[in-house]
C-alpha cells in the first residue's frame, strides 16, 4: 500500500493546478478539484502509468445547505496497482452542472444518474439524466437536507379504485411541543392534574 504523503505529492504533480485542497485522514487521500478540471482529472489518474486508478468504485452526493455551493459530488477510486484508494471532490450548487465522467469510466452512468435523482445535481454531456430510484414524477430530491421527512405525497393502494393512488401527505396529528429537559430536574410548568399538588 503506498504512503498517502508520497501519493498526495504524486497527484499533486500530475494535476498541478487543478488541486483546490488535499487532506488525509484514515490513511485514504481525499482531494479537492475544480468542476471543471474533474475529467481530466480522472483521466490522468487512471491512465497514468505511476497511479493507474482504473477501478471506479462510486460517485455520491453530499448536501451542505449552509454554504453558497452546497453540494459535493465525491468521486471513490481504487488502483490495483498500488493497492490504495483515493478520494477526488468538486462542489456545486442547485443551478450549476458538473461535468459527467462518463467517456472516462462509463461505469458513472448509474451514479451520476442516482446523484441527480437523491439531490438534484446536474451533470452536463449526461446521454440519459432522468430518475433513477424514485417514481416517475415525483416531487423534490429526497437526500437534500431540506427535504421534509413526511415527504410531499404518500403513496397506497385504494381497493375501490383498485389501483395505486397518490395523495398529498396529511398528517394524523399535529406536531407537538416538547419539551427536552431532563425529568429529574423537572420542568418550569405546572403539568396537567399537578395543580392540585400542594407544595411541602
Amino acid at each position: 500500500m503506498t504512503d498517502p504523503k508520497v501519493l498526495s505529492e504524486s497527484v499533486a504533480g500530475l494535476l498541478g493546478d487543478a488541486v483546490l485542497a488535499s487532506a488525509i485522514a484514515y490513511d485514504e487521500l481525499t482531494i479537492v478539484v475544480g468542476r471543471d478540471s474533474i475529467v481530466s482529472a480522472l483521466r490522468i489518474l487512471r491512465d497514468d502509468p505511476a497511479t493507474r486508478f482504473v477501478s471506479f468504485i462510486d460517485l455520491c452526493g453530499v448536501d451542505y445547505p449552509g454554504r453558497e455551493e452546497r453540494f459535493d459530488v465525491v468521486y471513490h477510486l481504487l488502483s490495483p496497482k498500488l493497492n490504495t484508494r483515493i478520494r477526488l471532490k468538486v462542489t456545486t450548487d442547485e443551478e450549476t452542472s458538473v461535468p459527467s465522467v462518463i467517456d472516462v469510466f462509463p461505469c458513472a452512468n448509474w451514479f451520476e444518474r442516482e446523484a441527480y435523482d437523491l439531490y438534484g445535481i446536474l451533470f452536463s454531456g449526461h446521454p440519459d439524466l432522468r430518475r433513477i430510484l424514485t417514481d416517475y414524477g415525483f416531487d423534490g430530491h429526497p437526500l437534500r437536507k431540506d427535504f421534509p421527512m413526511t415527504g410531499f405525497v404518500e403513496v397506497r393502494y385504494d381497493d375501490e379504485q383498485k389501483r395505486v393512488v397518490y395523495e398529498r401527505v396529511k398528517l394524523q396529528q399535529e406536531f407537538r411541543s416538547f419539551d427536552f429537559l431532563s425529568p429529574w430536574e423537572g420542568t418550569d410548568y405546572v403539568l396537567p392534574g399537578d395543580e392540585k399538588a400542594k407544595a411541602s
